[in-house]
């Protein structure tokens, strides 16, 4: 098969990591930076044209595509579509992922369990947010925020009032989140290929971190997941018609909590942790619905 990873650093350890495995199993497998995409729209005829060639032999894609470029990203990955490309995951999918309030509705509608949260159009009211989720220490999330960036613990009612106020002034859309405070600044992810869990970290905070992420400091360590954590990252995944993704859950007294999904996650620190390959988890994906 003719594969194509849309990715803008081809030195990446995960894009790195499924151009061996799928060269491992014989198919040509190419980077191709979707900012250097042409889209050509035209009557039953949808083509992509990049530098010197029509991407017109394509069979399938793995969309790794980051935050900052979600809109032209996702329209590539649409174009790929429209030519019948089989992609891991749908732009439709990332999309829903990377709006983080409206993941949360699909995910609440669903079901699925998670910290209270409130979204509300620059409220001054400050203590009625906080009270709609608990009381303080909160957690306040900028909805455009990756890797841990624009996430802020704000202890005391003062402190999550200044925050606050500085998001509003910036106009700056943040949504309020319950601490859960007994997960003692650590999380669970479980990575989802083909709607089914095939690895699972714990992630730990570094000393005085309230966030786990790894670009933070943070540890990792695999991880078995209880039987309320395996139901809760797939059907979450279900939800947002993910295929492919990356759930993080929280460990609370009232049982296991979604924390957010990632549409494009990397594989370094799962790899490394579990020491399962999930790149050739990937490829096997992709050949078994080619």
């Amino acid at each position: 098969m003719n594969i194509v990873i849309l990715s803008r650093n081809p030195h990446l350890y995960s894009t790195l990591r499924l151009i061996e495995e799928g060269r491992k199993r014989q198919h040509r497998v190419e980077v191709i930076d979707p900012l250097k995409c042409d889209i050509i729209i035209e009557k039953e005829k949808p083509t992509i044209y990049y530098k010197d060639r029509y991407l017109d032999y394509v069979d399938a894609i793995i969309p790794r595509i980051g935050a900052s470029i979600t809109f032209y990203g996702c329209a590539v990955v649409r174009q790929f579509e429209m030519m019948n490309v089989f992609s891991i995951v749908s732009s439709g999918a990332i999309l829903r992922s990377r709006d983080k309030l409206k993941s949360l509705q699909l995910l609440s509608k669903a079901g699925i369990g998670m910290p209270k949260t409130v979204f509300t159009n620059y409220s001054r009211d400050v203590e009625e947010v906080i009270a709609h989720v608990g009381g303080v220490p909160v957690i306040i999330k900028l909805l455009e925020g990756t890797q841990g960036l624009g996430v802020v613990l704000a202890e005391t009612k003062n402190a999550a009032e200044s925050v606050l106020e500085a998001f509003n002034g910036l106009e700056a859309r943040v949504i309020v989140q319950e601490f859960i405070k007994e997960a003692k600044g650590a999380d669970l992810r479980a990575l989802i290929v083909d709607g089914q869990v095939v690895g699972a970290m714990k992630r730990q905070g570094k000393e005085g971190e309230f966030r786990s992420n790894l670009h933070r400091g943070g540890s990792a360590e695999i991880v078995k997941l209880s039987d309320a954590e395996l139901k809760l990252a797939m059907n979450a995944a279900k939800a947002l018609k993910l295929p492919v993704c990356g759930v993080d859950m929280l460990q609370s007294a009232r049982g296991p909590l979604l924390l957010e999904i990632n549409s494009t996650p990397g594989l370094e620190g799962i790899e490394g942790a579990t020491g399962r390959n999930i790149a050739k988890a990937i490829i096997t994906y992709i050949e078994k619905n080619r």
